[in-house]
Parts: C-alpha cells; structure tokens; sequence
C-alpha cells in the first residue's frame, strides 16, 4: 500500500494525509506514543499505537494502552468541560423541585455502585503494590478519574432532581459517550480471552463487566424523564404544551409534536386542539421584558443635550431600540448561532468521507470493514447534521416569533401613551403598518440572519477544501459564482420594479370590480355589463403582460440558479486539466469537488438575500425607534388628590396647546365646577370647546397652571367610538353586568326602540367603526356606556348635535338636565342647543381660546356682552329651521316610512342600503327637529316610530341568517379534480409538454455526471489522461442541454400558469356579470371581491412558482433513486420501505401544517384590527382608565396568534428531521451497498451514486413542503370554480328572438294574471296582478311600506322572474326575448343614483353610442350643462368612486341626463327619496313633463304631490292591486288613496 493511502486513525477520526504531510504527523505519532508508554509502563505492554494491530488487519483491535488512556477518558473529559457552563444554566433555572422517585432512587444506586466499581479497581492496584508487582500509573489515574467523575455524574442527578429537570441532555450524552467508549475494550477483551483460552487479570475483567452493565443500565434509565416538577407554578391551561415535559430526546427529535400531527391528519384541526403558549412565549413574559430594556435604554440615553454647545456631539446619543432588542433576545439567539456553527462544520465532514470511501473502493485490499466503518461515520454525521440543523432552526423561529410579540406589544402599549401631535405625524395606517409589515421583517430575517457570519465561513472552507483538491484552477469557478451574483441581483432589481406595475394594475383592477359589484344592479337596468366587462378585462390584459414579463425573467433566474454549480464545475474542471497535462481528474477530486460545489451554491445565493433583508430591516428599525420616542402624555398633568372641598374640577391660570411646538390652543383658564352641577360650554364653532375638555382629561399638553378633577371620569367624544363588539359589549365596556342598571340605561338613552329593529337586539355585532349604526345610533350608545359607568365626573362632549331634536329634548330631559338620572353628578355639556341653556346651572362663554364670561342664564343675559349675541344670532338659525320643514311635514312623514321599505324591498344587504339609510335618518332629524307644536303632526311622527320595529319583516331575517353562515372554508384534503381543473385551464397538452420536459432536463443532468464519472475511470497512461478535449465538450454539451430545457420548461409553465390564469379569471368575470341579482343580495360584497383578489392573486403569482419547485425536487429526488439503482441494484430493495416512511410523514405533515397555516392567517387579521381600533378611540380609552384592559386584550389576541403559529414552525421541524433522516438512510444503504459490491463497481459510479444521494436530503425536504403549499393553495381554484359556476340569468341576446328595430313603438303594457316572489321559498311579492296601460299614459304608483310597488319595476327588467304569468310590452311578451334586448329599449331614473369613476361622458354613454352635440343636448335638458361647462376637463370631468365628487343631487340630474340620452318609449321613474332636496325634485319633475310627452311614464311615488295629475294611479296593497283610477275618482272614493292624501294634506 503506497506512502499516500496510509490513513491515520485516533479517536475514531479519519484524516486523509497528503504524501509530504505524512512525515510530519509520524513525527506527531511517535512522541505521542512516547509519551504513553512511558506513563503505561512499557515493559508491561505493547506499545499504545501499532497500526499493524489496529488498521492494516481484517480483524482491527485497539492496543490495550489506548484503551485504558485516550478511550477512558474521553466521556471524563466530556462531562468536566461542559460542568460550569451546565452549573450556571441549573442555577438560573426555577421550576421548582422533582419530588425523589423510584426513577431517581435507582439511577442514584447505579450511580454509588459505579463509584464503588471504579475505586474497587483503585484499591486493587494498591493492593498489587503492597505486593511488590508494580502496576503502570495508569492503573491508579484512570480508576481514580472515572471514579470521581461518576461521583459527580450521580450528584448531577440529584440537583438536577431539585432544581425541576426532568430529563437531563448532558448526562444522556455522557452515558451515551461512556457506553461508547466501552464497547471497544470490551471486544478486545473477548477476543484476547478467547485467542488465550483463559482470563488474565481475573479482577479487572470482571469488575470491567460490572461497570460496562451498569453504564448501560445508566444511559436506559437516562432517557426516562422525570415527574413534573412539585411547586412549579400551577398550570392552569387547559391544554398545555407537551413541550415542556418532555424528556430530552424527544425534545431532540420533536418528537413531542406527533400527538397534533397525527390528531390533525385524522381531522382537521380546529382552534380548541391548539397548545397553549410556553411561558417564556407569552406577551406578558416579553413585552416585560423588552420594555424594561428599553426604559432602561432611555433612562441612560440623557433627555437634553449636555451643557456645552462644543461636546454635545457626545452625550446626545438617542436611545437605540436596537440594544434593547439585543439585550433581550440576543442571549437566545446566540444558543441558535452556537448550534449553526456546529452544523456548518460537520457539513464539510461528509464530502472528506466520501474522499476516503472512493479511495477505500480504488484500493482493492483494503480490509472491508473500513468500507463498513466509513458508511456508519458518514451516516452519523448526516443524521447529527439534520438534529442540530433543526435545533438551530427552532431557536431562530422562536426568537423570530417573540420579537414579532415583543414589538407589536410595545407599539401597541407605546400608541396608548403618545401625545395627539405625535399622533398626527403618523396616520393610523402607519402604525398598524409597524405593526404588521416592520415586525414581520424582524421576523423574516431572523431565519437566515445567521448567514451573515456563517456564509463567509462556509465560503472560504469550501474553497479551502477545494484548493486542497484541485488547486489554483478552484478560482475559474469561484469567478463564475461571483459573477453570476450581480446577473442575479440585476435580475431581482427587475422583478421588484415589475411587482411594483403588476400590484398598480391589480389594485386599479379590484376598485374596479369593488364599483361594479357595489352598482351591479344599475349595470342591469342599462344593460352596461359588456362595457364594464371590457374594462375589466383591458386592465387584466395589462396585468398579465406584466406578469408575462417577470416570468420571463423569473425563468433566466431559475436557469442561472440550476446552471449555476454546472457551470462552476465545467470550468474548474476544464481550467484543471487543460493547465497541466499531468492534471488527472480521477473520481475522487471529480464527485468530492462536485458534492463542495453543492455546499457553496447555498451561502453564495444566500448571502445578497441576506443583505437586502438586512438593509430593509433597518429601515424599518429605525421607523419603529422614531416611533417608540415620541412624546408621551404627562399622566401627571391633572392632579387626582388634591383638590378643594366640595369642588369637583378646578383650572387655575393654566395654558393649553396640541403641542409643544404649537401656539397654545387655550389661554389663561380659570374655573371652578362645584361638585354635583351641571356646566354648560358654549361658543362659536373653533373656539376651543373641545380642547378645553380633552384639556380636562389631560389630553392636552398644559404650558403652566394646574389642574384638578377629582373622582372618576366618563366621556362622551364629539365623533362616538364604537368597538367592533356586540352593542351590549360596548356599552358595558368591561364593567361587570348589572341587569337593572343596564336596561335603565337603554331607557332613558332612547335606545329601546333601535334594540327591536337591530336584527340581534343588543347582541348585534357591531362592525368596524360602528358602521352599522347611524350617527345618532352611534352617539346614543357612547353616552349609554357613559351612563351606565357610573362614575363620578361626566364630560360630555357635543352628544346631543348627531341625534334628531326630539331625541335630543328626551336625552336630556332623562340623562343630562336637572331631572335626568346623572343629577347629582357633576356635568360638563358641551353644546350648540340654545334651548337647554336655561337648566343648566353654569354657562361659560369660550371666545378664542380663552373664557369671555361665566355664570347663570339670566346673568349673562343681563350683562349683554358675549353670551347675548351669540343667543341672538343662534336663535335666528333655529327659527328659520323650524320654519321649513313644516311645509312638507306629512309628506316627509310618509317618505320616511317608505325608505324604510328599500331595506325589505330591494337590497336585503346590498352597501347602497347603508348610504340610503344614513340619508334617510338625516333627513328624519330634519323632519323632525322642530319637537312638536301640533298634536296631529305628534302623531304621525309617532306612527313611523311604530312602524320601525314591524320594519323587518320575514324575508329580512332569513337574509340575515342566510348571510351570518360563515364562508365555508375547505377542510381536508383537496380533491384531485381541483388538479384535474387547473390542468384544464393550463392545457392538458402543454401540462404533458411541461413533465415531458422535466423529465429531460433530469435525463440531461444524469447524463453530465455519468459521463464524468466515466471520465474520472478513464485509464492514466503514464501519468496523464487522453482525449481530455472529448471529454470537457460532450460534458459542457450535456450540461447546457440541461440549462436549456431548464430555461424551456420554467418558461413554458409560467405560459402555462398565465393562460390558465387568464381562462379562470375571465370565466369567473364572465360568470359573475351574468348572475341573477338575488346572489348579490344574499352574498356580501367582501366574499365576491376576495375571490377576485386573494384568489386570482395565488393563481397568478403563487401556484406557478409553486409548481415549479414541486416538479423540480420531485424530478430530482427521483433521478438520484434512478441513479443510485443504476450504479447498486441492490438499493432497490429498500425503497419501499423508505417510500412508505416518507409517505406517512408527508400525509400527517400536510394535513396538519395546512390547516395550521389556515388558523394562523384567520387568528391575525384580528390583532391589526382591534390595534386600529384602540389608536382612533385612545382618548375614550384612556378617560375610562382602561388602558391596561386594553393592552391585555391586544396581549391575548398576538398569544392566540402566536398559538398557531408556534405549532406551524414546530411542525416544519418535525417534518425536517424525518423526512431527513429517510434521506440520511438513502445515504447509508448507498455507501453500504456500494462496499458490499465494490468488486464489480468502479469509483466513478460509487462517487456518483453517494454524491447524488448527499444531495437527496433537501430536495425530499422541499418536496413535503412544496406539496402542502400546493394543495393549501390550489384551493384557490377550486373557490374561483365555485364562483364561475352559480346559476346565471337568462342569455342576454337570443337568436333570432330579437324584437323589432323600433319596438316598443306605442308603448302599451300589459300584465297578465303576474305573480312574482323573491327567491325561492320566499313568499309572493305581487298576486295576481291584471291591468293595462296605453300607451302615452302616466301611471302614479303609490302604497304603503312592502306594497311591492319597487318590485313592479323589478319584473318589468326581468331582475326578477315571473313566478306566473307574463308581461307583455307591444304585445310582445318580455319573457321570450333577450335580456339586453328587453333592458336597453326600456329607461329607467333609479332611486339611488350610482355614478361609477370615470369620465363624466363613460358614465352617460359608456358604449360610445352618441355624439357630443346629443350629450351635451341632454346635459341642457338635465341642468347640468353650467356645471359641466364650467369644470375645465368638461365631458372628461372626472367622477371619483361612487361620483363622491359630485352632490347627491347632481348625481340625479346625471341619471336623468342618462334617461334623456336613451329615450326609450317607457320610462320608469322610482322616485329618489331622501337622497334629494325639493329643487332638484321640481326640476327633474319638469324635465319629465317637458320632455316624455309621448312616452308612458310609470312613476313610484313617495310624495303625492308629484302624480296628481297623473292620468291614473295604481294603490299596491300587500301584492294586489287595490284601487286603479284617476286620481281625482280615487279622492272621491274615499279608499286607500283618499287617507294618503288626506294624511299629506292634499285632501
């Protein structure tokens, strides 16, 4: 065997020796030897190292000498090295102590009895002294060593026992090592025995027994854990993490994380399987902490620059959040990077390994059992790899996660706290973007922050080892990944840029579709679908050019990135053997560069990544310190204590401003407020009411004076804040429930009446903002929450300006005045309302921030300054307010019952309601804001309050329990026609082509490294290789074949991808424009535009690059599987059990990890919103005091968070170390089998088969993943299929059923015996209705609250379909025609005029269809043209969305302008209610009779006054016509019509 192949063996460790280092390490060897002869005695031994004895033999034995030094004291040395470090960490740990068990008992026998072993062998050396035989040293140092060593084992265990750990790591090791260390001494001592045929050293050998039993008994009993701790804190969870009793190798393995994953793969998990967080997890724990590092940083971080201008420089550091972050989760992550370290390291053994095994396979006499030794070694050291991989991993993603918790936690507690003009420097959505985005980043990085120092570490032991291999020409390839890194950043720069356009097109695209899902109905009625269709679709076309664009480029990435260690290899090896003739590329430097070149791929893509992580991370740091420093509010500002007897506020000569910087707001004020009196504020309009109460409440910053108010306080804001909560919820706002006290508050805040129309009474929940209350809703709850907090101080800011006056007279009579259930207490009232001036016992007059006067009602009138002239000008107001509306009372009256009727009519839940609603109650405090003078006018007003509770009736409550069903969300697994669908809409022909292309690009890639390791196991004919030339060319020709089909088939499925995007996306588009109006009723508008938005979203931009990983790691796990069996057919034996293995793992992993993923994403949104939430009512807030409830709320919805989320990162680990470990016993069988059969394998196809199998580990990791991804995401389409598949209206042109060019051309309409309902099973809306018009006629229709007269309208355009009988328009019957042929020969002005964003022209001709002179024509007739020729864009005036820009009324005259463009023969007019002020009314009314002379004009009236002179009027009663006639016949009559008209004072 040459000098070269010697290989050295010491503790087990291999070193492959270059021929000029050996000399060196024999010079090593033999002073080591030496050394231990001397101390073994060497006339009593063989010398301690004889490689003769332990490697060059088929049969390797240790020398004794060894065995009884290095071999001993290895698991001493263990056990003393580690000790302190293990002291410190037992000491800081307090779990309370383990009560002594059975366990611990018989661990401590073991322990004693170890001990007593050991010294046994002590004393009998000494013995064998006293005898005069001179035993070596080393019989006395080793017993001695051991001995003690086991002494310390045994009392570990019981302080570990006392301080509450259950299962000690560090003993298990040194058990383990113990066992180790045993094993071999022990063989050698059976076979010494057995060669001898009799024992030597009687004693020895059987004490040697003795211990090696026991130390095997010691590590079984090791690896049982302990009880849990006595005295630990009790654990009150119901259901705790089994983490934290878990013994050590469970701990290890993650083994404790089986439970859910297989609990989740028998059903989906839902939230009440979810683990409760650890503690060290938990908000309160973190948030503690951080904030106490972070005062800490502030208090030494001085407030004032120092003294001397000169040095400020030094002492004005700020407080940097980021030590605070480092202090208290630095120590954490430090134990991650220890075990990163570790794993990078031991990365770089197994490439050595296989060095030495394809020198092993070329030496063909060298002892077998090496082969099997270096199997075992590289498989240890695969599976040590993967256990300390995943522990680091676990230790980044947990400090990732407690960063998230600590910094939302601190935000969230900082934005209670900061000053309003801090406030006001960042909008609400800025912070909850901290929030959500900024500690997001934190968390992101986290993962891979370790990079930073380990990639360069990796990096430059790759190329150590490398230049070790193959010298110089290692730097051709080094220049190839260093090139390569900016074509990738470019490319990256790129992609961002296009992002950027696509999320520009995509947001333009859902406003869009948000606007035409919000007026889906108007687009019926003018039959516009195919003109907002094609808008649509324009903007997705540019959407998709976009994408089109970045999968380009994505494709030329992913072609680098596969090319990438092919291209660094071609060239090395082409530079190494074109350099120097003598240059031999043999298997071992060809397949151990190779498997180096896969480990420097990693950190070279990582390390850019990380970096622009990094970068973007400390933007976002620095946007979080400058938040966490603004100013706070001074908590002491207003003094609680002290405070004069008998007063309740005092303000003495003080000065308020917004802010530090800014003029103050209030200047010099000085007030008393006896306790128990009722203050009133007043003053025109920003003069400073409202700071002076925010200044009560110590919202304001105070210049100088001070301030009192003692006693707790409630207040009520000008703008109401209402939580997203049930209505009872909001206003007991945390206080205990009091049934009486509540329900008197209700009373007396006039709320009752709302409870009974609300459809969940006082469980109603309440959505964001309030937005399903009216404004006086909204105002009546927030004073109720005050009433009912009883406290002492109430401060009530304008409450009585958003309710109607009736409203506002009953709360203040029964609240606020001296007769309201608040008397007693003391009341500050900010108000505008004269009328209650005169009760209240204080008035103080604010003229410009400063007080004019103060004192009763009839003093300030006698002092005639101020106060008397802002009476006298209010008092005109209200006068002239009291006036006008008394002209149109009754008729008002009657319009307010029928808006009403829009809720039960038309729009079960349509958001149009919402804007009708707010109007309507708008116009009722109008109405009714002159309180009551006439006992007839009482009544009727009287009687729309009765009629309010009978509002909903059936069909309401079946929407409303129809719409509370949650949106089904898919459990389980997903079915294969979902992948069946998908593949439709790729292309069944091009999903073929794209596999068929993998599989070539695979074959290519097998192909390159076969024909290398061909070439490696060309013959060297003295000293050098032939046909090298050959050889580079066809391996660079197969290589970029490889890239090429790469490029091909990344690019043909991202096509793939973008068409079956387009397919799905129109179908859905196409669907949606053709579903009847009643889905839109009963499905809200978020869960249509969420399938156009979040769901096209992942069909464009995550499915395919899904797709592609997926197919890439399957492809090439299964290309190693073919390669490796190719090379040893033997491997195909264990397959199957490995498949079944990784199977099981990926199905538990799947279930589990998406359902987790899926209570994640649902448990988040909740932390942002109620965070949103408590920034806009921190005032509120903080008056109650109830900012620590507040924050504790925000704590609980982050853990219940977080308790999803820890179990998802747990489970990627879980999944990591099985999966890996299947692809570290792949590793194994291929090294095994390769040894086995190394008489018929030659090295190259050994180093290709290992090399192949050492790369399998991931891509079967990335394949799990890549699959749960998958079918977490491919959900998506099965959403968008439920969607483009709901049933559609009838087609909207039908061939050869069109009716004729002019038609209707008289005009005459007819029903026959029509009946009609909703929906089905709902009950008739119209029974049996037969009547005629003519054509030319005007027809009023009129009728009570759920008449059905809307629905006449309705069945006209066919939105609702006959349930019997017909219409016939022209005796054409409307039911056997095209629906656009039908709606666009047909006008109609709607009730609530929807304008869409756009031009002002789209919005009257969005076809194009007229020419400028017939726009503008109707524009004149419309009375608009002023307007619209005063705007300097004039037809291409833009409208804003919803036409926000214009006024309600000027949107009618727009709808009318439309109707005067179309000019149909019948025009349905459903009069605007609310909505519109009497001017535009008469005009729009005049318009009518001027310009539809000759048209049949069918009108729904709320006001009578506009139909008396109508030709005839149809009374709808409940369905069935009534009462049809002349409207003076119908007066004479004396019917329906006669009570309506009387009741509008027209009769």
């Amino acid at each position: 065997m040459s000098e070269k192949d010697k290989v050295l063996v010491i503790n087990g460790g291999d070193f492959p020796r270059s021929a000029q280092g050996w000399s060196k390490s024999d010079h090593f060897v033999q002073g080591w030897t030496l050394l231990l002869d001397e101390f073994s005695g060497r006339g009593f031994l063989l010398k301690s190292f004889d490689s003769n004895l332990t490697i060059h033999t088929d049969n390797p034995d240790l020398t004794p000498c060894f065995q009884n030094t290095i071999l001993a004291w290895i698991p001493s040395i263990y056990l003393w090295s580690v000790l302190p470090f293990y002291l410190v960490y037992l000491k800081r740990s307090k779990r309370g102590y383990i009560v002594l068990s059975v366990l611990s008992r018989f661990k401590t026998l073991f322990g004693v009895l170890l001990w007593c072993v050991s010294w046994a062998d002590l004393f009998y050396s000494f013995h064998e002294l006293l005898q005069s035989r001179t035993p070596p040293p080393v019989y006395f140092v080793t017993p001695l060593v051991v001995g003690i060593t086991v002494l310390l084992a045994t009392l570990l265990i019981q302080y570990e026992r006392l301080r509450g750990i259950q299962s000690s790591g560090v003993l298990i090791i040194f058990w383990f090592l113990s066992v180790l260390c045993a094993v071999g001494p022990l063989r050698s001592k059976i076979m010494t025995t057995a060669a001898q045929g009799h024992v030597n050293e009687r004693f020895r050998f059987t004490t040697f027994y003795i211990y090696f039993a026991l130390i095997i008994i010691e590590l079984i009993l090791s690896c049982f854990k302990e009880k849990p701790p006595f005295f630990s804190p009790v654990n009150t969870d119901a259901n705790p993490c089994p983490e934290l009793n878990s013994g050590f190798l469970s701990r290890l393995t993650f083994w404790w994380f089986t439970s859910m994953a297989i609990q989740g793969y028998k059903r989906p998990l839902e939230e009440k399987d979810l683990w409760s967080l650890n503690k060290d997890d938990t908000s309160k724990a973190i948030v503690q902490q951080l904030s106490k590092e972070w005062d800490r940083e502030k208090a030494q971080a001085p407030t004032k620059p120092s003294w001397s201008p000169g040095d400020d420089k030094k002492h004005d550091r700020k407080p940097s959040f980021l030590k605070a972050l480092l202090r208290t989760f630095g120590p954490y992550f430090l134990i991650g990077s220890c075990f990163k370290l570790m794993q990078d390291l031991l990365s770089f053994v197994n490439p050595q390994l296989l060095s030495v095994l394809i020198g092993f396979i070329k030496n063909k006499d060298a002892p077998a059992w090496w082969g099997f030794l270096i199997a075992a070694l590289m498989f240890v050291c695969a599976v040590l790899q993967t256990l300390i991989l995943h522990q680091h991993f676990q230790y980044c993603f947990v400090t990732g996660m407690r960063l998230r918790t600590g910094i939302t936690g601190v935000i969230y507690r900082k934005s209670l706290a900061i000053t309003n003009s801090a406030k006001r420097s960042s909008t609400v959505g800025e912070i909850v973007n901290l929030m959500s985005v900024d500690a997001q980043r934190f968390m992101d990085l986290m993962t891979f922050l370790n990079m930073l120092w380990s990639a360069p570490l990796q990096i430059f032991l790759a190329l150590y080892f490398l230049w070790q291999t193959l010298g110089p020409s290692v730097l051709a390839g080094v220049a190839v990944m260093v090139l390569l890194i900016p074509f990738n950043s470019a490319i990256a720069i790129k992609t961002r840029a296009f992002q950027v356009e696509q999320m520009r097109y995509k947001d333009s695209r859902i406003k869009l579709m948000n606007e035409i899902l919000g007026g889906i109905k108007v687009l019926k009625l003018y039959a516009w679908e195919p003109s907002f269709s094609e808008k649509v679709l324009e903007i997705r076309k540019n959407e998709l050019r976009v994408l089109r664009k970045a999968a380009y480029l994505n494709s030329v990435s992913t072609f680098a990135w596969i090319s990438a260690p092919f291209l660094v290899a071609l060239t090395t090896f082409a530079v190494y053997v074109s350099v120097d003739e003598e240059n031999v590329l043999d298997a071992e430097k060809a397949f151990v560069s190779l498997s180096l070149f896969n480990i420097l791929k990693f950190p070279l893509n990582m390390l850019p990544q990380v970096i622009s992580n990094l970068a973007q991370t400390s933007v976002s740091l620095k946007r979080i310190q400058q938040f966490l420093s603004h100013d706070e509010l001074d908590p002491n500002c207003v003094e609680t204590k002290v405070i004069a007897p008998g007063t309740a506020i005092s303000v003495r000569n003080a000065t308020f401003s917004w802010g530090k910087e800014l003029k103050p707001t209030l200047k010099a004020i000085n007030m008393l407020v006896p306790s128990g009196s009722l203050v009133a504020i007043v003053g025109h309009v920003g003069c400073g009411k409202s700071s002076l109460v925010s200044a009560l409440l110590g919202e304001m910053e105070k210049l100088e004076g001070e301030v009192a108010v003692k006693g707790s306080v409630a207040y009520v804001p000008q703008q109401a804040w209402i939580q997203n909560a049930t209505l009872k919820d909001n206003i007991l706002f945390g206080q205990a429930l009091n049934e009486e006290k509540y329900q008197n508050a209700l009373e007396v805040c006039a709320l009752k009446t709302d409870l009974e129309v609300l459809p969940g009474g006082d469980q109603t929940e309440i959505g964001e903002k309030g937005i399903n209350l009216s404004g006086g809703q909204r105002q009546r709850v927030s004073l109720a929450r005050a009433v009912y907090s009883s406290a002492e101080i109430f401060l009530l800011d304008d409450p009585l300006s958003a309710v109607d006056s009736h409203v506002a007279k009953h709360i203040f009579d029964k609240v606020i005045g001296p007769e309201g259930v608040l008397k007693g207490k003391t009341r500050i009232l900010v108000t505008h309302s004269i009328s209650f001036l005169p009760q209240v016992d204080h008035i103080i007059v604010l003229v410009d921030g400063q007080i004019s006067e103060m004192g009763s009602y009839q003093e300030l009138l006698k002092q005639n300054k101020a106060f008397a002239e802002f009476l006298r000008n209010y008092a005109l107001d209200e006068n002239i307010e009291e006036d006008e509306p008394t002209m149109l009372e009754e008729e008002e009256v009657l319009l307010a019952e029928d808006t009403l009727s829009i809720h039960t009519d038309l729009a079960d839940n349509e958001p149009v309601t919402n804007e009708v609603r707010k109007q309507f109650l708008r116009q009722l405090s109008v109405v009714s804001s002159e309180g009551g003078e006439c006992p007839n006018k009482m009544s009727t007003k009287r009687r729309v309050c009765e009629k309010k509770p009978a509002e909903p009736p059936a069909p309401r409550k079946n929407a409303n329990e129809k719409l509370i069903q949650a949106e089904t969300t898919e459990t389980g697994t997903v079915k294969l026609t979902v992948f069946w669908q998908y593949m439709k809409a790729v292309g069944p022909v091009i999903s073929l082509v794209i596999c068929f292309l993998y599989c070539c690009q695979n074959a290519a890639a097998i192909g390159a490294n076969v024909w290398l390791s061909d070439w490696t196991n060309e013959p060297v004919v003295n000293g050098t290789q032939h046909n090298t030339g050959m050889r580079i060319g066809v391996y660079a020709a197969l290589g970029l074949l490889q890239g090429l089909l790469v490029l091909v088939s990344s690019f043909t499925l991202a096509m793939g991808g973008i068409s079956a995007a387009r397919t799905l996306h129109a179908a859905l588009l196409e669907n949606k424009f053709h579903t009847p109006q009643s889905f839109y009723d009963t499905t809200p508008t978020g869960r249509i535009i969420n399938r156009f938005s979040k769901d096209i979203y992942v069909i464009d931009e995550v499915i395919p690059p899904t797709i592609l990983m997926f197919l890439g790691t399957f492809f090439t796990s299964l290309s190693t599987m073919i390669v490796i069996i190719a090379s040893t057919p033997l491997f195909a034996v264990v397959i199957v059990p490995l498949a079944i293995l990784y199977f099981f793992v990926q199905r538990f992993y799947v279930a589990t990890s998406r359902q987790l993923k899926r209570l994640e994403s649902v448990s988040r949104s909740p932390i942002y919103s109620h965070f949103s939430e408590t920034v806009s009512g921190a005032s509120v807030i903080r008056a109650y005091r109830r900012v620590k409830a507040f924050v504790d709320i925000s704590d609980l919805k982050v853990d219940e968070n977080q308790k999803s989320y820890y179990p998802g990162i747990v489970s990627n680990r879980w999944l990591g170390i099985r999966v890996e470990f299947v692809g570290n016993c792949i590793v194994l069988f291929a090294a095994l089998f390769a040894v086995i059969g190394r008489n018929s394998l030659n090295a190259g196809l050994v180093g290709l088969s290992v090399s192949y199998a050492l790369q399998v580990t991931l891509s079967l990791n990335w394949m799990v993943r890549m699959t749960s991804e998958l079918e977490t995401n491919i959900v998506a389409v099965e959403r968008i299929k439920e969607y483009s598949e709901t049933e559609t209206e009838a087609p909207w042109i039908i061939e050869g059923k069109s009716p004729p060019e002019n038609w209707p051309s008289k005009g005459e309409l007819e029903f026959v015996n029509y009946s009609v309902r909703y929906r089905k099973g709902l009950d008739l809306v119209l029974k049996g209705l037969n009547l005629q018009v003519h054509g030319g006629e005007k027809i009023g229709i009129v009728g009570r609250t759920g008449a059905g007269k809307s629905s006449m309208t309705l069945c006209l355009f066919r939105i609702l379909e006959a349930a019997k009988g017909e219409i016939k328009i022209d005796g054409v019957k409307i039911s056997e025609i095209g629906l656009h042929d039908l709606r666009s020969r047909l006008t109609i002005i709607p009730q609530d005029p929807v304008l869409f964003s756009g031009t002002l022209r789209m919005n009257l001709d969005p076809f194009n269809k007229y020419s400028d002179e017939e726009i503008w024509k109707a524009l004149e007739l419309s009375h608009l043209k002023r307007f619209v020729s005063s705007q300097p864009s004039m037809l291409d005036y833009e409208c804003s969305e919803g036409g926000e820009n214009l006024s309600v009324g000027q949107r009618q005259l727009v709808c009318l302008a439309r109707a005067l463009l179309r000019k149909t023969r019948i025009l349905i007019l459903d009069e605007a209610t609310a909505a519109i002020d009497l001017e535009t009314d008469d005009l729009i009314q005049m318009t009518i009779r001027t310009q539809f002379v000759d048209c049949t004009v069918l009108t729904i009236a709320h006001r009578l006054n506009t139909i008396m002179d109508y030709t005839r009027v149809l009374v709808l009663d409940s369905g069935t016509i009534a009462e049809f006639d002349t409207p003076a016949n119908l007066i004479a009559a004396k019917g329906i019509f006669y009570s309506m008209a009387k009741d509008a004072g027209l009769a």
